[in-house]
């Protein structure tokens, strides 16, 4: 690995950010600085608009691939090949000072849906219970994947969501901006959660459709599947082109190789060591597409998604 050069150029999600920057790093130094792999992250979206124009050779995403992109793909003649590399817990994080531990999923539907916009403004529209302070949001940006799946989870509808929120593809923001208001409330990456636990409150999520009541997001309820609908896979789609220069196999394989390490390292959720195993055999059998139909799904074990065919 160590007399491999080029580059391997990345972009997209902010919420896989942290996994891909201390893998690049990792990578770096055991090919001796041969391959330099520059990191930006533009969104999931952003991250795609470019994968589009073919000026990258991996988008992170936090979501899967849409069917507008897929299309794009299509068009640009362009393959690509999704891997998943970990779980995250989209994380419902209020002012530390928040007397509130829990949230259920239709209070939080209640709060960000369009029709809330211009109605529910305090606290206390959402429960009477609840103070009548003004309810400050935080959220992704809509060049997010983070905004896709939440509003698919949360609200029903990808991109449905009212607008009158303080958006950001910049997680440190939104959690600085949390942090800042007694009113506030947002959704961020665990990862950003976890480090800024003084910073920042994070509330169980109870979901009317199971029984497991309030769940508090944590590698334990995440990978016992407890942490519902708020847990979700993060990827890499790689294009396929790109994957026949030594580089890029390479750092994907390293990767894929050693994402239980390096995920565990910035605080996030592993994979099954089968799913890894899946990931990385899809990977060498260069098997294009993609085992979704253009929008996120909620509740679905990441086995059984590596063992679809990829369309």
């Amino acid at each position: 690995m160590s007399k491999l050069s080029g580059k391997v150029r990345i972009d997209g999600s902010s919420s896989l950010f942290p996994v891909v920057e201390v893998a690049a790093e990792d990578f770096q130094t055991a090919t001796r600085k041969g391959v330099d792999v520059p990191i930006a992250h533009a969104g999931t979206g952003g991250g795609f608009k470019r994968f589009l124009r073919d000026e990258i050779d991996i988008c992170n995403a936090s979501r899967p691939i849409s069917e507008a992109e897929r299309k794009g793909c299509q068009e640009a003649g362009l393959d690509f090949i999704e891997l998943p590399v970990c779980f995250d817990a989209l994380t419902i994080a209020v002012h530390p000072g928040s007397k509130l531990d829990s949230i259920t999923v239709e209070q939080l539907k209640t709060i960000w849906s369009p029709d809330s916009q211009g109605k529910v403004l305090k606290w206390s529209d959402v429960d009477p219970s609840w103070p009548e302070t003004p309810l400050r949001l935080f959220g992704a940006g809509a060049d997010s994947g983070t905004f896709d799946y939440f509003t698919e989870a949360v609200v029903g509808k990808a991109r449905s969501s009212r607008t009158d929120y303080t958006g950001s593809e910049d997680d440190n923001a939104l959690v600085q901006g949390i942090k800042g208001d007694p009113g506030a409330l947002g959704y961020i990456p665990f990862a950003y959660y976890i480090e800024n636990t003084t910073a920042v409150k994070a509330l169980a999520v109870d979901w009317e459709k199971d029984e497991e009541g309030p769940v508090r997001p944590s590698l334990e309820t995440v990978v016992a599947a407890k942490y519902n609908p708020l847990s979700r896979p993060l990827f890499i789609y790689v294009n396929k082109k790109s994957a026949e220069r030594p580089e890029v196999r390479a750092f994907v394989e390293f990767l894929l190789i050693n994402a239980p390490r390096l995920v565990v390292e910035v605080k996030y959720m592993p994979l099954p060591s089968t799913a890894y195993q899946m990931a990385l055999q899809r990977f060498r059998d260069q098997k294009s597409g993609s085992a979704f139909q253009g929008k996120p799904e909620v509740g679905v074990k990441i086995e059984d998604i590596l063992a679809r065919e990829p369309q």
